[in-house]
């Protein structure tokens, strides 16, 4: 696992910190400018000329009071230069609305491309990640805010770009103050930067709160999840679980609420108290200025012209500083961003990998090999020492947790052995190529997702390569008994499964097991493995199916997880595995014959017959 970024405790981030994370931004629009190129130019090309708007109207607006002035001092004529320029204003009005919408739209659409973007790299990199990453609580602490990352810093392009174009509108602004008098800089500063510090410290303790409450809130929306799901309906309702579900809710959204609204509570006090400064500040300014014209030092459009670029800065600066803070809030969220692609997998690609053996010559050796689960002191297997011959049925039994599933994820390199070796053909599994030993490798676990897809789309996620090849795809329904199904389906192969979408339809359990075990004849893999996935069909059924199984597998490898003790007799050799340790080895006669500990549960499994 990477090292976290962000050494911080997270009980507030000081300013410093806030402008260290901005070396996130360079990386930021990277990534921006890789979801769309032309999009981005013309975003920024357009707040560049929406930049000079304010002071351009400001300035016109200054001509167009000085010129009535001076018209109301004259006799008569000369309007022709007054409707001149108001018409100019009116035109930079049009533009300036113009300008707007434009720079809104452009954010909108280049805030979508970058979501969609940002989301497919990090499901790309997700799928680089080793299995037992996903399985460690702090990987999905990550995983979490770096999905939250694609659409919560969509808004940042937004807030840099407008820093940005404010920026360019107040060095305008500020050029026609200084030329007035410099002291009105040092008022807005004054009156403005108690604001920004206040605002600063907020969201630095709004981050650390939010932040802090990541691992809660994942299971506040595993809760909503289970209290109203078409997967959990039906437990919730026969074990009566709705009154412990809805107070577990309301207990944490109880939390959050109260840590949430103690903070915003002090946040608006404090505000408005740096409001009220902000408005004294600027009244200060404005009577300084009208004080100025009525003594002859400055003209009534002069006075229009500056009390309306104090107010346009005081209003900027407000702004920018508040925006400042969001934008570096923003760089330090984009560290959880930029954190997730760092983690790397432990199992790793030989620089030059050899393509799997084919066929297999000598099969699959284990050598003392173990395996350890993240942040456990206990082994998930030990001392597995065993070899699977090539063209040979190997079935696994043993009692749950004994870890049968663990070796099979390891015969597919899904782990890497804590210690030992993986020997293929007398070569460590470690020096084939990845790509190219799961392609050979056909599995199907217990836990197979019911895709919320078709009929034909379910199987061909079996060799997604694939997809389009209809003949294949009933070809494998055909071998795992799924096609007698798919002919009663309302749309066949083309019939949506599930209840989700598109008016799908439910299956049974059984029904969905063949659906699953056809993916394992997608691919014309030297090595099936089967791990339980036929747990829901009843025994005649489950004997079928692998009596199928073992004709359509003839000169394969296969390894087979079966709790039946029926089924397991169908195979050449039969391991059985107790602690994660292999405790007896042999064919079914071999073993009763030994009367240990598999004639113990062929025995209590033929009572329960009796």
């Amino acid at each position: 696992m990477a090292k976290t970024r962000n050494t911080l405790s997270f009980d507030e981030i000081s300013f410093k910190q806030r402008l260290s994370a901005l070396k996130n931004l360079p990386g930021f629009f990277k990534l921006v400018w890789k979801s769309s190129p032309q999009k981005t130019t013309i975003s920024f090309l357009l707040r560049i000329v929406r930049s000079a708007m304010p002071v351009a109207l400001l300035y016109v607006g200054k001509l167009i009071i000085d010129q009535v002035v001076q018209l109301n001092g004259e006799s008569g004529g000369g309007q022709e230069r007054l409707w001149e320029l108001v018409a100019i204003e009116f035109g930079l009005a049009i533009l300036t609305d113009g300008l707007n919408r434009m720079i809104n739209l452009m954010d909108s659409l280049l805030g979508d491309l970058f979501s969609n973007y940002t989301s497919m790299r990090i499901m790309r990199h997700a799928a680089t990640l080793d299995l037992d990453q996903f399985e460690d609580s702090v990987f999905y602490d990550k995983l979490e805010r770096a999905r939250q990352q694609t659409i919560g810093r969509t808004m940042l392009l937004s807030q840099v770009m407008s820093q940005v174009q404010d920026l360019i509108s107040m060095a305008f602004l500020i050029t026609g103050l200084l030329a007035f008098n410099p002291w009105l800089i040092l008022l807005l500063l004054v009156a403005i930067i108690p604001a920004f510090l206040g605002e600063s410290y907020f969201n630095s303790k709004n981050y650390a709160l939010s932040r802090s409450q990541t691992p809660e809130r994942r299971e506040l929306d595993y809760i909503r999840f289970l209290g109203a799901s078409d997967e959990t309906a039906k437990e919730v309702k026969i074990f009566g679980l709705t009154d412990f579900i809805t107070s577990r809710f309301k207990t944490l959204s109880d939390k959050f609420y109260a840590d949430n609204s103690k903070l915003a509570v002090r946040r608006a006090g404090w505000g408005t108290f740096f409001s009220i400064l902000s408005s004294v500040g600027y009244y200060a300014a404005y009577g300084f200025i009208i004080y100025q014209t009525i003594i002859g030092k400055a003209s009534v459009g002069s006075l229009t012209f500056l009390a309306g670029s104090f107010r346009q800065l005081s209003g900027l600066m407000e702004t920018m500083l508040a925006r400042f803070t969001v934008v570096s809030q923003g760089a330090i969220y984009l560290n959880d961003f930029i954190e997730f692609f760092e983690i790397k997998p432990k199992i790793t690609v030989a620089v030059n990998p050899l393509p799997f053996p084919n066929p297999i010559q000598q099969g699959f050796i284990f050598e003392n090999v173990g395996f350890q689960y993240h942040n456990t002191t206990t082994w998930a297997n030990r001392y597995l020492n065993f070899q699977l011959r090539p063209g040979e049925k190997l079935a696994l039994v043993g009692e749950n947790g004994a870890g049968k599933t663990t070796l099979v994820k390891l015969l597919a390199r899904l782990y890497d052995p804590t210690e030992g070796r993986i020997l293929l053909d007398g070569i460590d599994l470690k020096l084939y190529s990845l790509e190219d030993l799961r392609l050979n490798l056909g599995i199907i676990f217990q836990d197979y997702i019911r895709y919320q897809m078709t009929f034909s789309q379910n199987i061909a996620v079996g060799n997604i390569a694939e997809i389009e090849n209809t003949a294949l795809i009933k070809k494998a329904a055909q071998e795992s008994l799924a096609d007698l199904l798919a002919e009663k389906l309302p749309g066949r192969y083309d019939q949506w499964l599930g209840r989700k979408f598109n008016d799908g339809v439910e299956l049974s359990g059984g029904e969905w097991q063949k659906v699953a075990l056809a993916r394992a004849y997608m691919k014309d893999a030297q090595v099936l493995i089967l791990d339980e996935p036929t747990a829901a069909l009843d025994a005649r059924a489950e004997y079928e199916v692998f009596q199928r199984f073992a004709e359509l597998t003839k000169g394969k490898s296969a390894v087979l997880i079966s709790h039946r003790f029926s089924t397991a007799r169908l195979a050449d050799r039969i391991l059985v595995l107790e602690k994660g340790t292999v405790m007896e080895s042999g064919t079914h006669d071999e073993l009763l014959a030994i009367n240990g500990r598999y004639a113990e549960l062929f025995k209590l499994q033929a009572m329960g017959y009796l």
